[in-house]
């Protein structure tokens, strides 16, 4: 047996490049499924512990699945909004503590997520350079918005307008980088921080008044000479908010009536979390109480569906490709005719030559194999990253 695997290594020699393409063709078709579901465990590891970390959510109701990727992903801004009295509501019955998000705007393709600092907290979010937003007009960075915008503290940014030719509407609004956050490897990263009320601002709830001196022309302003706008004989609309000019700054209305995305809502315990549920079973309500879990693990399902859909197309490709070998084979059998009728003619019985084509086809097994466990190897450490990048970015 020896001697047949010597003679088969030696014919694989011989013709290498045939040998290097059946090789790479069965290496990488074997490659290819296990990659897959690398990146989709990968994904599922990601996206779940996003999930398991978020207990309760609370949104408007409609679909769970746009409120939770909207509110722990920031990848729908289309979201129904809710009342900030949700979350007071929330806070109210004692049974569990409320943090309000709100994540309808977006600045310079960065998700703009207006919150509370308790939400810094809870991420576990800490700036590695400069600190969190003090007051209104301040904002602070995700790593990777920060790397993207190249911006760091004491760098300005300008909010989107909705409407700018609207008086009664939102104006861009100057933001002050007061701090980069930390490398959280989620969401957080790509995220623009400010406080709620900044993002009321944003969306024209909040203006302030007083006299044009007490707001001075800046040249240096990326909105023209003035920083402020002029919306009535009375009423000056901002769009810088300085030390200066944060006196004159106020909301109208009732703040419990101010529009969020949704509530992280913290029970204090399982029977405090049972009990807030409870509290949402009205078919009636515009609000509906969600675990993002639950949805998380729904969403993962279908996108193993597709996962399950590429395996059958992959092993359909893989039947082929193993034909294709055999017709390799049986035409190499016919090229090489006049060698087997030499062994013959040496005496060797017809269970050698079988013995010899049995040994080339384990040898071109073992190297392709051995690429897949390559490939695999070399792909595994990115497949985090990559799941990472197209799932949570």
């Amino acid at each position: 047996m020896r001697h047949d695997f010597y003679l088969a290594w030696r014919h694989l020699r011989h013709h290498r490049t045939r040998t290097l393409i059946l090789v790479l063709c069965l290496g990488l078709i074997a490659a290819l499924p296990l990659g897959l579901h690398q990146v989709l465990e990968a994904g599922e590891y990601w996206m779940t512990r996003r999930a398991e970390a978020t207990p309760l959510l609370v949104g408007a109701r409609g679909s769970s699945v746009d409120l939770t990727l909207g509110a722990l992903y920031f990848s729908e801004t289309g979201v129904p909004t809710i009342r900030m009295q949700e979350a007071d509501r929330i806070t109210a019955t004692g049974w569990a503590d409320a943090l309000p998000v709100y994540a309808r705007h977006r600045v310079q393709d960065q998700p703009l997520i207006g919150v509370t600092l308790d939400y810094f907290d809870f991420r576990g979010l800490a700036p590695a350079q400069g600190e969190l937003p003090a007051i209104l007009g301040d904002c602070v960075l995700g790593a990777d918005a920060a790397d993207r915008l190249g911006l760091g503290p004491g760098d300005t940014l300008a909010s989107s307008s909705e409407n700018a030719f609207d008086l009664a509407g939102s104006y861009p609004l100057k933001l002050h980088v007061t701090g980069v956050l930390a490398k959280a490897h989620s969401p957080d990263d790509h995220a623009v921080f400010v406080d709620i009320q900044t993002a009321w601002v944003i969306e024209g709830l909040g203006h302030g008044h007083g006299e044009t001196q007490a707001a001075p022309t800046q040249p240096d302003s990326p909105f023209g000479s003035p920083a402020v706008r002029r919306a009535d004989a009375g009423l000056l609309t901002y769009t810088e908010i300085t030390p200066e000019n944060l006196e004159f700054f106020h909301f109208h209305g009732d703040p419990a009536t101010y529009p969020i995305s949704a509530v992280i809502a913290l029970p204090h315990d399982t029977r405090a979390a049972t009990l807030l549920q409870g509290r949402y079973l009205d078919d009636d309500s515009e609000t509906e109480i969600v675990r993002p879990l639950d949805v998380t693990r729904g969403l993962l399902q279908n996108i193993f569906r597709v996962g399950a859909l590429f395996d059958g197309i992959l092993l359909l490709v893989g039947t082929i490709a193993l034909l294709l070998v055999a017709l390799v084979f049986s035409l190499s059998l016919r090229l090489r005719q006049r060698e087997i009728e030499t062994i013959y003619l040496l005496g060797c019985a017809r269970l050698t030559v079988l013995r010899l084509l049995f040994a080339e086809i384990l040898l071109i097994a073992l190297i392709a194999a051995a690429v897949c466990a390559a490939v695999l190897a070399t792909a595994a450490p990115y497949a985090s990253d990559l799941a990472r990048h197209f799932i949570l970015s």
